[in-house]
């Protein structure tokens, strides 16, 4: 099969189409055809080998010194299941799927084997490309908002980076869930912002995040903007600060009102997503979808750092 290759750590241009073996499926996995998959954030930290302060070390050692050891990156997907494997039963060939594959990457390739329990039903009135994109930020701003912070309506919410695949996300997800929305982005995606749910924007490029005079009962920095001190200081009393991006002293000393870590992906997660997206509830802001020979495009809109929402290759 073709698949996008990564051998060595660097920029957009080390990520290459190449033929590599096909996938073959384990006990409990299917291989699934893939239509569309999402080039996210994750993936470009693991291309470029570039990660949050203090991260460096430990997630090289992790998942490769010069490069990464999975040479085929990719975490979110969606396509169709083309075979399974032995003790598989709630799937069958020819069912159309999407899902997270964080633990064992390997989505942006024309076949990939994953966790039968890891996939979910793709509803027929939900593109490839809207399945693979919404499954990253959502579930990232679903494991914060929703698991970590409790969100409940009548809340207020500051979402830092509120344009990009998590925050965008963050902001319908907060919305949905009836809180008051304030987003902060550049002036350029302000009404994208709004339109999604944020009662208020604010451009950063005109009011930098720590002279923000209101508080609020959560705030949720997606792009690694703000210090711990700096956070706290615009939560309400009994407020909760959730840094996804967060560097690894942050990491270790998040403790009481201050959560920073990794989000788990849950399957359930994805399965609303889904839903939402079919019922037109939610936008999974698909800023490009390319096909997976322009990956190297692909990640110079993901590294960036002014991605809209999400970009997705298509095999």
């Amino acid at each position: 099969m073709r698949a996008v290759v990564v051998e060595r750590y660097g920029p957009p241009a080390v990520a290459r189409v190449a033929e590599v073996a096909d996938p073959v499926a384990r006990p409990g996995e299917v291989v699934v055809r893939v239509a569309s998959a999402a080039v996210t954030s994750g993936d470009a930290r693991m291309r470029s080998g570039r990660f949050p302060r203090g991260f460096a070390l430990p997630a090289r050692l992790a998942i490769g010194l010069r490069g990464p050891r999975r040479r085929v990156l990719g975490m979110a997907l969606s396509g169709t299941v083309e075979a399974v494997g032995e003790g598989v039963t709630a799937l069958a060939v020819g069912d159309e799927v999407a899902g997270l594959v964080s633990g064992r990457p390997g989505a942006h390739g024309e076949l990939v084997a994953a966790r039968a329990d890891r996939l979910v039903p793709k509803p027929a009135g939900v593109s490839h490309d809207a399945a693979a994109a919404v499954l990253f930020g959502g579930c990232t701003a679903m494991h914060f908002l929703l698991d970590v912070a409790h969100l409940r309506a009548g809340q207020s919410v500051l979402v830092v980076g509120a344009s990009g695949a998590v925050g965008s996300s963050a902001v319908q997800v907060a919305r949905l869930t009836g809180a008051r929305v304030t987003g902060v982005t550049s002036g350029r995606n302000a009404e994208l912002v709004r339109r999604l749910g944020a009662e208020a924007v604010i451009d950063y490029t005109t009011t930098p995040v720590d002279r923000i005079a209101e508080r609020f009962d959560v705030v949720v920095d997606t792009v690694g903007a703000l210090s711990t001190a700096a956070g706290r200081a615009l939560l309400a009393d009994g407020g909760s600060l959730l840094l996804v991006l967060a560097t690894l002293g942050q990491t270790i000393t998040a403790r009481g009102q201050v959560t920073a870590g990794v989000a788990t992906a849950k399957p359930e997660h994805a399965s609303r997503l889904l839903g939402l997206v079919a019922s037109g509830e939610l936008d999974p802001v698909v800023q490009a979808s390319l096909p997976m020979v322009e990956i190297a495009r692909a990640y110079e809109i993901a590294d960036s750092g002014r991605k809209v929402g999400n970009v997705v290759i298509r095999p």
